[in-house]
């Protein structure tokens, strides 16, 4: 990032006109792997003759329209440090953020172009909350991408239920099904979450209240979505009730797929087995000889070859590890 520390500037980035009919959509997109897979609908709603408009900082992360390959490390720390941790990343990149954020809402000549654009919606992911200042600015609905938001904001913004005795928090690998133990910690960490969240969300209340002219808190801006595009197979969450405006699909992370290499193929046909045990370490499975037991990485993972994609969901406390097959739907 260069000139002043925590200034960026703002450029438009995609600008796609057709002549097809269709709607008006600006995008204000969060940096990072949240972009990655927003990305995928976006080309999508191009290709189907939408006029889509991308707005992003001019010094990123990961936005781009060149492929990046990235390489994650992924380390077992113990509970306290993986708390620790998180809070460390999350001041480094709210910070970052939130003066991208500032540059945004007081880029006057890019507020004008998007008061003059006459958009019909917003698309976003609403984890860092400057699109939902934007869709509140402009009056215009706002349509949520995304995969959950820190907190249990989510449930909190759209009313739905989230009792603690149920619904495990982050970081704490347990079940629906507690100990008095496990409630005990479950309870600690929904605590030590509401911190989490002030620190994410208080640096954008102040600039949303001065650019709206008005005092705005972040949940309030939440509750004001229209859609809520939730990129997870609600088969596997949490039985619970869920507003009309909630809407769940997967397999956006499939749709880029390639060919696999002879050896990933030979590999592929020694009936391997991929084997994750959230929370309690690795599991050892007897198999017959000629089978292969390999460890997935300790994230949610879709693994996608020849027609078909393969889920691995591990994250936040889910009621048992799931490994299924799914249908690739942006094949149809």
């Amino acid at each position: 990032m260069s000139g002043k520390q925590g200034t960026t500037g703002l450029a438009l980035f995609l600008s796609w006109w057709s002549f097809a009919e269709g709607g008006k959509l600006l995008v204000v997109p969060p940096d990072g792997s949240h972009w990655l897979s927003m990305r995928v609908v976006v080309e999508m709603l191009r290709k189907r003759g939408h006029d889509v408009v991308v707005v992003i900082p001019e010094a990123t992360l990961l936005m781009g329209t060149s492929d990046y390959l990235g390489e994650n490390v992924f380390v077992d720390l113990p509970f306290p440090k993986k708390i620790t941790r998180v809070f460390e990343n999350i001041s480094q990149f709210t910070t970052m953020f939130s003066f991208a954020c500032r540059d945004f809402l007081y880029n006057k000549e890019l507020i004008k172009y998007l008061e003059d654009g006459k958009f019909d919606a917003v698309l976003m992911n609403p984890a860092f909350p400057c699109g939902p200042i934007i869709a509140e600015y402009l009056s215009v609905p706002s349509v949520y991408f995304m995969r959950g938001l820190p907190c249990g904001l989510d449930f909190k913004a759209t009313q739905c239920p989230s009792p603690l005795s149920y619904v495990s928090r982050i970081f704490t690998s347990n079940s629906d099904h507690m100990t008095f133990t496990q409630l005990v910690k479950n309870l600690l960490v929904n605590a030590a979450e509401n911190l989490l969240c002030y620190l994410l969300y208080s640096q954008y209340e102040s600039p949303a209240s001065e650019f709206l002219q008005r005092e705005v808190k972040i949940l309030e801006l939440f509750s004001k979505a229209s859609i809520w595009l939730l990129r997870y197979n609600f088969v596997f969450e949490y039985s619970r009730p869920v507003m009309p405006s909630m809407v769940f699909f997967g397999g956006t992370n499939c749709e880029q797929k390639k060919p696999l290499s002879k050896v990933c193929k030979l590999f592929l046909k020694t009936k391997v087995m991929w084997n994750y045990h959230n929370g309690t370490g690795w599991r050892d499975f007897k198999l017959p000889e000629g089978h292969l037991v390999t460890p997935a990485v300790r994230q949610n993972q879709h693994i996608c070859f020849y027609d078909t994609c393969l889920e691995l969901w591990t994250c936040q406390g889910r009621k048992r590890n799931v490994l299924h097959f799914v249908d690739p739907w942006l094949q149809k």
